[in-house]
């Protein structure tokens, strides 16, 4: 008989779901009396850990798995906020050169693009632990309200990228004088 494969839960806990019609006899996991009371009306139990047959470990990793010709770009952490004149973006960038750096503006949109670049050329094997990212990374954010694009800075200082973008001044209201024809 071909065997369903194990539910998530099945796998963490060890348990295994026998249909009740088997020749075992089913018992409730609720009665807390110390008797073995048979489970009437229902379809599966579960089978005491001894009875288990060992299962082979499988590796399950967090990392998307990707070809040695296409390189995954990282995404930039980023703090968003903003003050009374200004909406700023602040993100860690440390060990990234200003040059390294690409910040674009458009109305209602910011990206930024960089390259963090290792110093050393190192062998996967000779190291203990690899938790850096090294390699080309991204992020764009949308912004909440009209901002004047032509007067944002961005500067770095201690490893901080700091972008300053002045909110347009949408409050401002134009009156025009109507001229007769």
């Amino acid at each position: 008989m071909p065997q369903e494969p194990k539910s998530f839960f099945q796998r963490l806990t060890g348990a295994r779901l026998v249909p009740s019609g088997d020749t075992e006899e089913s018992y409730s996991p609720d009665d807390l009396s110390g008797e073995s009371v048979p489970i009437e009306n229902d379809s599966f139990t579960h089978e005491s850990l001894e009875e288990q047959e060992p299962e082979t470990e499988q590796v399950y990793s967090d990392e998307a798995t990707v070809s040695d010709s296409e390189e995954q770009e990282g995404q930039l952490t980023v703090d968003v906020f903003q003050d009374d004149q200004n909406i700023v973006i602040q993100s860690t960038v440390a060990g990234v050169s200003p040059d390294d750096l690409d910040v674009s503006i458009t109305n209602d949109m910011v990206t930024v693009r960089g390259e963090r670049r290792r110093m050393y050329d190192i062998d996967p094997q000779d190291y203990f632990y690899q938790e850096c990212y090294w390699g080309t990374f991204s992020r764009s954010i949308i912004l909440p309200v009209e901002i004047d694009a032509d007067r944002a800075e961005a500067k770095i200082k201690n490893g901080i990228l700091t972008i300053r973008i002045p909110k347009a001044n949408a409050a401002m209201t134009r009156k025009l004088k109507v001229k007769a024809v």
